[in-house]
């Protein structure tokens, strides 16, 4: 579905200019793994546990490293303009103008006077040195597409389960397994949906609201296909 608004939106764009961009908030309603563009699944991912607890692996179209996603998880994604917002052409400005945005979210649950999220690593959300937010994006010609997690009551355990030590790690983390490294916030996840979506300063992109046939495609040509998901 991300991707799709990602197509839909350049299609606008390009035969009927103007502004297009879109925000969602979710959560899956079953324990998924979901790897980067690039991963490769067998150095990221314990595939015969998740074969064994029947919990599928997708791949994004995204980068970054592999994510589980499930009950306890909220999913945003973002579709951003960039002839609206050119700064944003830079990925290190596309880093900080998002996360900024679900810090601001976040913390109107969390902020205390000495307890607040923070921005860490290339794109991480911690609290207190832990991380419960990942985030990765791809750029199109006209926009951009970022998404990430959230973790407010995750199956850290089961997470930790299905991953293997991350490739590729930031220098905070400091060589901590996944169930030293991740957490849960502890916020009202309904409260942090509206955040989200409020702080962007739009109204959610409803299922019934996709291009359906945008997303048929995609599933028969990637995300339905053995060969995509585990291309590397």
């Amino acid at each position: 579905m991300d991707e799709a608004l990602l197509l839909i939106a350049e299609e606008q764009t390009s035969n009927a200019g103007g502004t297009c961009e879109f925000i969602r908030v979710w959560e899956f309603e079953h324990p998924t793994v979901i790897v980067g563009r690039s991963s490769r699944v067998a150095e990221e991912v314990d595939i015969d546990f998740c074969r064994s607890e029947g919990i599928p692996i997708f791949r994004r179209c995204t980068g970054g490293a592999s994510v589980v996603g499930g009950p306890g998880c909220l999913m945003y994604s973002v579709v951003l303009d960039l002839d609206l917002r050119p700064d944003l052409a830079r990925i290190d400005v596309t880093h900080q103008f998002v996360m900024q945005h679900l810090q601001t979210a976040v913390n109107r649950q969390l902020r205390t006077a000495t307890e607040a999220a923070q921005f860490q690593g290339t794109c991480d959300l911690t609290f207190n040195n832990c991380k419960f937010s990942g985030n990765s994006m791809r750029m199109a010609r006209h926009h951009l597409l970022y998404h990430g997690t959230l973790l407010y009551d995750g199956d850290l355990a089961l997470i930790a389960r299905c991953l293997k030590f991350a490739p590729r790690q930031p220098d905070y983390r400091a060589e901590r397994d996944h169930e030293h490294f991740i957490t849960n916030i502890n916020v009202d996840p309904a409260k942090l949906k509206r955040d989200v979506v409020e702080v962007f300063g739009a109204r959610e992109t409803w299922r019934e609201a996709l291009p359906q046939s945008q997303i048929q495609m995609l599933c028969e040509q990637r995300y339905e296909n053995t060969g995509w998901n585990f291309s590397r």
